[in-house]
């Protein structure tokens, strides 16, 4: 998607789709995130972009279910330097990384599977050219042919 889908955040937390006209939860929207959309959500009252927040409620949400989001040592770095070096990192190279990272799995699922599909076509090309005949068939047929003249005699 081009356009990014813009949410309102009221101070009773609740978001609403300015695109659907309807309100909707933090599930809704990590939902609408997973099919490649992109958001932006504004307070409400103060039109401030709050987008970073609603992300990282989602973020933490996820971590809460699964009870655990990073390592504790680096929890521990991010509240120790907090905006000096940290902020850098992630602006900078975390996003970085983590494209780079997406780009070669994609790029290795493609090979992997071209690959597959290289093995199933040289195997079906195999299995059309080989001989449907016997490599003994002679040997057998030329025995008959003795035993056949030796039972008529």
């Amino acid at each position: 998607m081009d356009t990014p889908i813009r949410f309102k955040k009221y101070a009773n937390r609740r978001l609403y789709n300015i695109t659907d006209s309807r309100y909707m939860n933090l599930n809704e929207i990590e939902e609408i995130i997973r099919q490649g959309a992109e958001i932006v959500v504004t307070e409400a009252k103060t039109k401030e972009d709050v987008t970073a927040f609603i992300l990282t409620q989602i973020i933490l949400e996820q971590a809460k279910n699964k009870n655990t989001l990073l390592p504790v040592p680096l929890l521990h770095l991010l509240i120790r330097y907090g905006d000096n070096v940290l902020i850098d990192f992630f602006d900078n190279y975390l996003q970085r990384v983590i494209g780079s990272y997406l780009e070669y799995k994609q790029a290795m699922d493609i090979q992997f599977q071209r690959w597959l599909d290289l093995s199933k076509n040289l195997a079906e090309t195999a299995q059309h050219g080989m001989n449907p005949v016997n490599p003994f068939q002679a040997f057998f047929t030329d025995r008959d042919k003795d035993k056949n003249r030796n039972d008529d005699k």
